[in-house]
């Protein structure tokens, strides 16, 4: 068995050089919970915090106690709070507008926004959402900067990354998205022939003409449009993305990875983990979610099973022999978990670790989330 570091995740919240914490992992891990309990903690113990989620099943507002979250913050209801929160709801296509109509001129802005391709681009193409989520951590940052020692400032933004096949895509998404709008060869393509080149207006010809057939006349008229009036705009996409990466590296923030105790998601844990260090990402540590326990009785699984085989043999219906085999079904996944954790601390051993256990039910109010808080900061009794 390998000994494990332990996650203090009171220090990372108390230490007022921290100002961004994201959570990620791959889908159905609990970060969502987890990124809503930590900023609850959070501002229990002093800090001004927003938490940014993005989360389409909606729970977190429900937990929250606000009627629904959207794109600008909401003050959520925490009694007893030294500091206080603020919630909000990624809303992909409203970021992008804002994006739009902050950087172009009311006329582009107006024929951008109208446009039927960029309508599409804005609510559904691949990337879009975790392109967005890093902008609009971007644009409350700078908010906190400019009002930083107000009382409606921020000094601890939470991130709740997107749910996605892959954590990578938090990642990297941006720099596809960033590449799209920013690359060279959609504008030579979509844009008309400039000069006089013979063999270039043939070239683009013969593109353009391939394109009409596979898309449709329209669609190709509509993306035209559309990088005619984005030109302006191209460059900044790659520039706001770079310095919003350059933020996600620096000392004031701190990654958690989060991860269920099954296979599949310990190993996407391991490979984000290895990617965070790879992009110079701070890692604070992993969260393990939702793991087994069991009662207080010290039996292992192999002497509950055969407590309850000797028991059932002279009473089949022995209600202490059934609840023994409940018991050893239960340690035996104890033993299960607590083996992935001890290989991904062995593979891992400088990452520190904290282990949640599940609860008897879903959290569905803010005190669920203080409770599961707890858990995530090992104090149970507070």
């Amino acid at each position: 068995m390998s000994a494990r570091l332990q996650l203090d995740v009171d220090a990372h919240i108390d230490d007022p050089r921290t100002g961004i914490i994201v959570c990620c992992g791959s889908g159905g891990v609990g970060k969502t919970t987890t990124s809503a309990a930590l900023a609850v903690r959070a501002a229990m113990r002093g800090r001004k915090v927003v938490v940014l989620t993005i989360d389409p099943a909606r729970r977190l507002a429900q937990s929250m106690g606000i009627e629904q979250l959207d794109n600008t913050p909401r003050p959520v209801p925490l009694k007893k709070a030294k500091g206080s929160l603020d919630a909000m709801m990624l809303d992909m296509k409203r970021t992008f507008d804002d994006v739009v109509t902050t950087q172009a001129s009311p006329e582009k802005a107006k024929q951008i926004l109208e446009n039927p391709f960029y309508i599409a681009l804005s609510s559904s193409f691949a990337g879009t959402q975790e392109y967005m989520a890093m902008e609009k951590l971007g644009q409350i940052h700078r908010q906190a900067q400019k009002r930083a020692g107000k009382p409606d400032g921020y000094d601890l933004i939470v991130v709740d990354t997107p749910p996605s096949r892959s954590a990578l895509d938090f990642l990297d998404a941006p720099e596809r998205l960033s590449s799209f709008l920013d690359g060279r060869f959609i504008r030579l393509m979509l844009a008309p022939a400039r000069g006089p080149a013979r063999l270039m207006t043939a070239g683009l010809g013969i593109v353009t003409g391939t394109l009409t057939k596979v898309l449709g006349a329209q669609v190709l008229k509509d993306m035209q449009t559309f990088v005619a009036a984005f030109d302006t705009l191209f460059g900044g996409f790659r520039q706001r993305a770079q310095k919003t990466f350059e933020l996600l590296q620096a000392d004031g923030t701190a990654f958690l990875v989060v991860a269920s105790p099954e296979p599949d998601a310990l190993r996407e844990a391991a490979y984000f983990v290895e990617r965070l260090r790879d992009d110079d990402m701070p890692l604070a540590g992993l969260v393990v979610n939702r793991a087994s326990t069991t009662s207080g009785a010290d039996l292992s699984a192999e002497e509950a099973t055969a407590a309850a085989d000797r028991l059932m043999r002279s009473d089949p219906a022995s209600v202490t022999g059934g609840l023994l085999r409940v018991h050893a079904d239960r340690a035996t996944m104890v033993g299960r978990e607590r083996l992935l954790r001890d290989r991904f601390a062995s593979a891992h051993p400088r990452v520190p670790t904290v282990v949640v256990p599940a609860l008897a039910g879903d959290v569905h109010d803010l005190d669920g989330l203080r409770e599961v808080g707890r858990l995530l900061a090992c104090h149970p009794e507070d």
